[in-house]
């Protein structure tokens, strides 16, 4: 009989290391649960509540991997505030105001600016009942604010406050026509216009800069206000806010292309933005390709530690985030139940500018800018007319170009160059009862641009370099009859979301041609298609959701914040025990 003692010995062995290894897991979950309990009871002591839901980690660019199944809404928003930032005071910074009161005769004429800045903000700034501190412009507004220069506004339902911020005629065109926009302005876009830096201009930016910082200070109600700063008017605020509110947390929102490093460098003052810019808790722009060229600027000029995973910078002491935030509208855009129908809208914008039935509508809606790429919409229009001669007299082109800046020499030689190519145009294809070229200098309220919108049949949007450009997702909006098309650079942060557009190079001018053939020819069936699946996008990620990510990660700041402190107050850990605070002060060296 065989001897098999010696193949127990293997079986025995394994048991017994499967005991071992079961007797250790569960030592391990038991002290893990000791901790917890241990932790938990540290927190209630500090007056943190333990058994309060913390928030999910966020992805990268700020998104959480539920936002899409949310259907964000102002009710959404209010949602947040109450639960995940209750008692939070909300304050929003921008150099425009979303409400303007002018003299008119004796009278006093509300304007509601043309603004995509002001059309992604106000809906948001209602929503959390807060404070918009902006510069007072109008020639009336002095006359309506009270005596600490506050207004309520909306005028027709009060929802939020309007703090006015006055400024001199020199710090205007210093601050504001000198270094934002003849400086910052074509710094930040690749449109081949030199920047002009001026050290007056640059002393006038810091004054207005140090201006708002006194006013939120002054409207913040306690020490840990969420402060949302829009724009390259401000990047030294949040520094200057930082200084003086420690514990605040400022969100700043970058609403234009941030360059490479090596065309940052140009900036004589390059080091002091940046600084100014981490002063925020959050640094956001549209696309994760300008949070990679503001990240790749800091590593370049700046002493500090990158976490490229994380999106992270640690720097003077503290982290800042940079994350994406692709900007959208309101959903459904309140203008839309003020307008008739599509075929009545479509009636109204022809017998106004004298337009045949059979022709073909394109229409461009913006600010009259060099980076708008207005210019090329008209080489297009050239190229389609001269290689298809079938389509002269069958396709119009409406722009509409709101005045913009025209003191100062490159928006002046913009508009003249603009008035001469039209009217070459015109001379060159137009006819008896035909004009191709439609090109309308004057501010158009949102209602008239929503209006134009349901009446075109194309839609161009060919920004030469661009943040997002809403106009596209307005255009995309404004349309429940599912037919148009969007023709749509792709040097414009909307191309990343909208891919049913016609995607164009608007620097290819035999490209954009054919671009436009395709559109002016597509079938209705195509149209519908294309136009449903990017209604669903903008639906999905309206201006509720881009809020409601910066909010939510502002809340989870928050609690973060809150544990550090807790942790700083409880008794101190063991010596081979470092805390969470201690390695983010380490993170920071």
């Amino acid at each position: 009989m065989p001897d098999n003692s010696s193949y127990l010995v293997v079986p025995v062995f394994a048991l017994w290391l499967f005991v071992l290894v079961a007797v250790g897991v569960l030592a391990v979950v038991l002290v893990t649960m000791m901790l917890r309990a241990r932790k938990g009871r540290r927190l209630a002591v500090a007056g943190v509540d333990p058994a309060r839901g913390s928030l999910p980690e966020f992805e990268k660019n700020g998104q959480s991997a539920a936002a899409a199944l949310v259907q964000w809404s102002p009710e959404t928003l209010r949602h947040i505030l109450a639960t995940e930032l209750p008692d939070a005071q909300v304050i929003v910074v921008s150099n425009r105001e979303p409400y303007i009161h002018n003299r008119e005769g004796d009278d006093i004429q509300l304007v509601v600016p043309a603004s995509g800045l002001v059309s992604a903000l106000e809906p948001i700034t209602r929503a959390c009942a807060g404070t918009w501190i902006a510069y007072g412009g109008g020639s009336a507004d002095k006359l309506v604010v009270d005596k600490n220069d506050r207004i309520e506004v909306p005028p027709d339902n009060p929802s939020y406050t309007l703090r006015r911020v006055w400024l001199s005629e020199e710090e205007q065109q210093g601050y504001y026509l000198g270094f934002a926009n003849e400086g910052l302005w074509p710094l930040c876009h690749i449109a081949f216009t030199r920047p002009v830096f001026r050290a007056s201009d640059w002393e006038a930016y810091e004054a207005v800069n140090r201006k708002f910082a006194d006013t939120v200070v002054a409207e913040a109600r306690n020490e840990r206000p969420i402060v949302l700063v829009q724009d390259y008017h401000f990047a030294l605020l949040p520094r200057m806010i930082r200084e003086r509110l420690p514990e605040a947390i400022i969100i700043t929102f970058w609403h234009i292309p941030w360059p490479n490093s090596e065309v940052f460098s140009i900036c004589p003052w390059r080091e002091k933005i940046l600084d100014g810019l981490l002063g925020s808790s959050i640094v956001g722009f549209h696309t994760q390709f300008h949070c990679n060229n503001f990240i790749d600027s800091v590593d370049r000029f700046l002493e500090s530690r990158i976490e490229r995973e994380d999106s992270a910078i640690s720097y003077g002491g503290q982290i800042s985030l940079v994350h994406a935030y692709p900007i959208s509208i309101e959903w459904p855009p309140a203008q839309l139940g003020k307008l008739p129908d599509v075929a009545q809208c479509r009636r109204q914008v022809r017998e106004k500018f004298g337009l045949a039935e059979n022709v073909k509508l394109c229409v461009g809606v913006e600010r009259l800018d060099y980076t708008k790429g207005i210019l090329d919409r008209f080489n297009a229009l050239d190229e389609l007319l001269t290689l298809h001669p079938e389509w002269i007299g069958k396709v119009a082109f409406l722009q509409i170009a709101a005045p913009s800046r025209g003191t100062l020499p490159a928006y002046q030689q913009l508009y003249e160059e603009c008035l001469r190519h039209a009217e070459d145009l015109n001379q060159r294809y137009g006819r008896e009862g035909y004009t191709p070229v439609l090109m309308i200098t004057e501010h158009h309220s949102q209602q008239q641009v929503y209006e134009i919108y349901r009446a075109a049949d194309v839609c161009m949007v060919t920004s030469l370099h661009d943040g997002m450009n809403l106009v596209a997702k307005e255009f995309v909006a404004a349309r429940e009859d599912e037919q148009g098309v969007l023709l749509l650079s792709m040097f414009a942060g909307a191309s990343k979301e909208l891919l049913d557009a016609l995607i164009v190079n608007p620097y290819d001018a035999a490209m954009m041609g054919d671009a436009l053939l395709q559109a002016l020819t597509m079938s209705q069936e195509e149209q519908s298609q294309r136009m449903r699946r990017m209604r669903e996008i903008v639906r999905d990620n309206n201006v509720y959701r881009w809020a409601g990510s910066m909010l939510l990660d502002a809340a989870r700041l928050r609690k973060r914040d809150a544990v550090d402190r807790a942790v700083s107050a409880a008794p101190a850990a063991p010596a081979n025990v470092i805390s969470l605070l201690d390695r983010r002060r380490v993170a920071a060296l």
